[in-house]
């Protein structure tokens, strides 16, 4: 089959292009409207969900998308997703909670110059997984479950090949320290930032599986499945850590081994739920896996939004570890404490956002199936119950941090006062505008969940590139003239929201025309079934 016919589906089908529905205009109309909680699931499903009927049980889960209670639905998909992005975030705080208490301020700056490394890795674990299960979502709402598995094989294929190229990086000692160069990786702190990088590329084999393939799980309906063996991972690795860490004191390399020890954990249950399973909508087979050049395009193409948030945030860390280095030197902090400040507002930056791209990564099995099977109104629906839902979060985010800036520091095991202070004030500063992050990045989810990545790439870059990158530059030199009690440092921590107060209201112009030409699409399909 050319998947180059497949693999366009933000452009709305029109009514005479589709198979009339059974059962007549009003099963149209409803298969276009999908009111949420329909008794009459038939009436509420077209000639795509019909496809995968009567397979197995496992079906019945896929197809309930289009046709349950969409708060439900939400509810049960985001609240998995939501604690399952917390988990993958926890992975770099439980190292630095480890790495601080047991080695000291140098272990959390090993970890600051460590950390855009590893959302690289995270970068290119979403780029395959979120790719190819946004494409299976899609194909599983217009009831293509052969399409739907070849995406699942191929990105385990991808995930290979990726495995391959960072072990190369991460054992080359030329492009290792060239990262680490790039990192500012300061002479005293480079040795424990390279052991804990090698140990990592070692095992990213395991972290693109354990996380990208899980997100097909819960595309399979079993969103507690999926949260599942992402518990299974994190508790490994609190244990590792506690052994390695702090029971044989193995420091930097035993953090590493145990983030990467949860990380196969929680890869070998993804690994058991498609290949020793029967009841599932989808399956792993060598036959799916056999490599399929226009797919793996299709599949890297709606992955790029994922890949460009994390890609960002890792362009972003190595632009502030330069700054840092250059204006912490300026000020009593120092370079290497300042990026042990930075360290903690990064993982607690990490943690607060990962619940909103767990809403998004929830939202986007329902919003693809329905927007596959052209339920207008329960993809708009959907949209705007998510974005509540991430703002909800959002908000008690941002008041937990504002509240509890200073313990949070001393948690990571900052005992100095200066410095204990200075990473409060960059915590404060850094989430004024939290509350409005959740509305970006579900918008910007959206779009890459129907099919249309280019405007999720850009709405993305907006907030993590386009925006921030300057302000980063722009702050130091500009604030201090007009606020003279602010050093360039205290500056550096101002970008971040005037950048996401951005993004925001950019975001809001497209949503607004996305409205507009849903309501197209909706008269097109009921004027298309009632003919």
């Amino acid at each position: 089959m050319d998947e180059s016919k497949q693999s366009e589906p933000s452009e709305p089908v029109t009514p005479t292009d589709r198979t009339p529905v059974a059962g007549g205009s009003d099963a149209g109309a409803a298969a276009t409207e999908g009111g949420a909680g329909r008794p009459d699931e038939d009436a509420a499903l077209d000639d795509r969900g019909e496809a995968l009927r009567g397979h197995s049980a496992g079906d019945e889960k896929v197809l309930r998308m289009g046709t349950a209670s969409i708060p439900r639905l939400i509810t049960e998909f985001a609240i998995p997703s939501v604690v399952g992005m917390l988990i993958n975030g926890s992975y770099a705080i439980i190292d630095s909670v480890f790495l601080g208490h047991a080695v000291g301020e140098i272990g959390l700056s090993a970890m600051t110059v460590a950390n855009p490394i590893m959302i690289v890795f995270m970068a290119l674990a979403m780029l395959i997984g979120n790719g190819g299960n946004a494409l299976a979502a899609l194909r599983l709402g217009e009831g293509r479950r052969e399409d739907a598995e070849r995406a699942l094989g191929n990105v385990v294929s991808l995930s290979l090949l990726a495995a391959v190229v960072v072990l190369f990086i991460g054992w080359n000692p030329v492009l290792v320290n060239g990262v680490l160069d790039l990192a500012s990786a300061t002479e005293e702190v480079r040795p424990y930032a390279l052991t804990f990088i090698q140990i990592l590329c070692s095992g990213f084999l395991l972290q693109c599986i354990g996380m990208g393939v899980n997100n097909f799980i819960r595309t399979c309906g079993a969103p507690n499945r999926a949260l599942g063996t992402m518990v299974v991972g994190l508790a490994s690795s609190v244990a590792f850590n506690f052994l390695f860490v702090i029971m044989l004191g193995w420091g930097v390399a035993g953090s590493g081994l145990a983030t990467v020890l949860g990380w196969g954990c929680s890869c070998a249950t993804v690994l058991w739920y498609f290949c020793g399973r029967t009841d599932v909508p989808m399956r792993l087979s060598v036959r799916s896996m056999v490599p399929n050049v226009p797919l793996i395009v299709t599949i890297l193409g709606y992955g790029l939004p994922s890949f460009c948030v994390q890609a960002g945030m890792a362009v972003v860390n190595f632009v502030i570890n330069f700054q840092l280095v250059k204006y912490g030197a300026l000020t009593p902090i120092g370079a290497d404490d300042a990026l042990a400040a930075i360290g903690v507002v990064q993982r607690i930056g990490q943690f607060t956002v990962m619940p909103l791209i767990g809403i998004a990564i929830a939202l986007q099995p329902l919003l693809g199936f329905n927007y596959g099977a052209r339920k207008v109104a329960r993809v708009r629906k959907t949209l705007w119950y998510g974005i509540g839902a991430a703002t909800s979060i959002a908000v008690v985010m941002f008041a937990g941090v504002e509240l509890f800036a200073v313990p949070i520091a001393h948690g990571f095991g900052i005992k100095h006062d200066g410095l204990v202070d200075f990473t409060a004030f960059a915590l404060r500063v850094q989430f004024l505008i939290l509350p409005f992050v959740g509305f970006q990045i579900v918008s910007a989810n959206y779009f890459q969940a129907t099919g249309q990545p280019a405007k999720s790439v850009l709405l993305t870059l907006t907030r993590q590139i386009l925006f921030l990158v300057p302000l980063l530059y722009l702050m130091p030199e500009m604030l201090p003239s007009l606020a003279p009690g602010l050093t360039g440092l205290d500056a550096l921590y101002f970008a971040a929201p005037v950048s996401d107060l951005l993004a925001t209201g950019t975001t809001a112009v497209f949503i607004a025309w996305e409205m507009v030409r849903l309501r197209r699409l909706a008269r097109l399909c009921a004027q298309g079934a009632e003919a």
